[in-house]
């Protein structure tokens, strides 16, 4: 058995803060086995925020000292959390923060230097999983459905509820999966208008009303009618969702109830148009499966005969970074760690780039 000790870094388009699992990541034949140890989350200042946020809009000399000075600090929280902790650290797996995601002109942009974050935290770095993909023609996301099925193919389906919402699963004895569409994302812009950071268990939006004129627009977005693979990101939402938002005159209540029922009902459609069994599981993770009224809302919408599983907190927060931790392993293994199957690429293809502390 070969194990390897990982931090995992992950940060999502929810831009609620920094992930940080430290997990031991195990190899027993062929079956990859995973412990999360010891976790971590960094919330961000409310400059650092507004610095993420905005990213997409700096010039490109300001980008990449924006790339320089984030790969620091990422190396600055990591040499925290092993100190605080005295972990012994094999490598570090970063996801970085996604500032560009334009697949379809072969272009994404994950920022978070790989060599400024080893050199401050003194250790092997493996970064930078999507850009590879979109070099051989794939969307480069999503990428955590290697995770789920090494890790979770016990399950018929796997929703992650971050920024976005994507899902993974089995068909025809390929693992498929792609961003349905909106999350924490909508929630959190409409919640930002009150200088609220989130809507805890989702307490104000049970409280609301449906917006029949806004969920119908939500509902007859382009992107929804479009075939897999695909995957959205940061533009698409400002540039499609945003102006919606902004042209719904009504209370931040009816505003978050409607953001709900439209994510519900478009996750249920790619839910129920994939089943094949008689009871399937989904098991739903990332920050969405907090949200109470989120999950009951969506319950109702699938109905009895699908079960939805909500797993340990820490499983919820933890998974993306913890699936990041195994993709890095992979990446050392040179095993196959992104699938054509699930980005449309040429090839499965061994991605990440290695750094080493200097």
């Amino acid at each position: 058995m070969k194990t390897y000790k990982v931090i995992g870094l992950m940060s999502g388009t929810s831009l609620d803060g920094l992930d940080i699992a430290y997990c031991h990541i195990s190899k027993t034949l062929d079956r990859w086995e995973y412990k999360i140890e010891q976790t971590q989350s960094v919330a961000y200042t409310s400059e650092m925020k507004e610095k993420l946020k905005k990213s997409i809009f700096l010039s490109a000399d300001e980008l990449l000292i924006l790339n320089n000075t984030y790969g620091q600090w990422l190396g600055d929280q990591v040499k925290i959390f092993i100190k605080e902790n005295n972990l012994p650290v094999d490598f570090i797996a970063s996801h970085g923060h996604t500032t560009h995601h334009q697949p379809d002109n072969g272009l994404t942009y994950q920022i978070g230097s790989g060599q400024h974050l080893a050199n401050e935290s003194a250790c092997k770095v493996v970064c930078d999983f999507r850009t590879n993909d979109v070099a051989l023609g794939g969307q480069g996301a999503p990428l955590v459905p290697i995770g789920d099925k090494l890790f979770f193919g016990n399950y018929d389906f796997c929703l992650n509820l971050g920024g976005i919402s994507n899902v993974s699963f089995e068909k025809n004895g390929k693992r498929i999966a792609y961003d349905i569409g909106l999350a924490n994302m909508i929630l959190n812009h409409i919640t930002h208008k009150i200088d609220l950071q989130y809507d805890k268990r989702g307490q104000l939006a049970s409280t609301g009303k449906i917006n029949k004129s806004m969920l119908q627009q939500l509902n007859a977005l382009e992107y929804f009618e479009l075939p897999f693979p695909k995957s959205t990101g940061f533009e698409w939402f400002t540039q499609k969702v945003v102006p919606i938002i902004e042209a719904t005159e009504d209370s931040i209540e009816n505003l978050l109830h409607t953001s709900i029922h439209h994510l519900c009902e478009q996750i249920t459609i790619q839910v129920k148009a994939n089943t094949n069994t008689t009871k399937p599981t989904l098991l739903v993770t990332g920050g969405g499966a907090l949200n109470d009224f989120l999950v009951e809302t969506l319950k109702k919408k699938l109905g009895m005969n699908i079960e939805v599983v909500v797993p340990s907190k820490k499983l919820i927060e933890n998974k993306e970074a913890l699936i990041f931790a195994l993709m890095g392993a992979l990446c050392l293994e040179r095993e196959i760690n992104v699938l054509s199957s699930v980005t449309g690429a040429k090839r499965d293809s061994s991605s990440g780039v290695v750094f080493f502390p200097n």
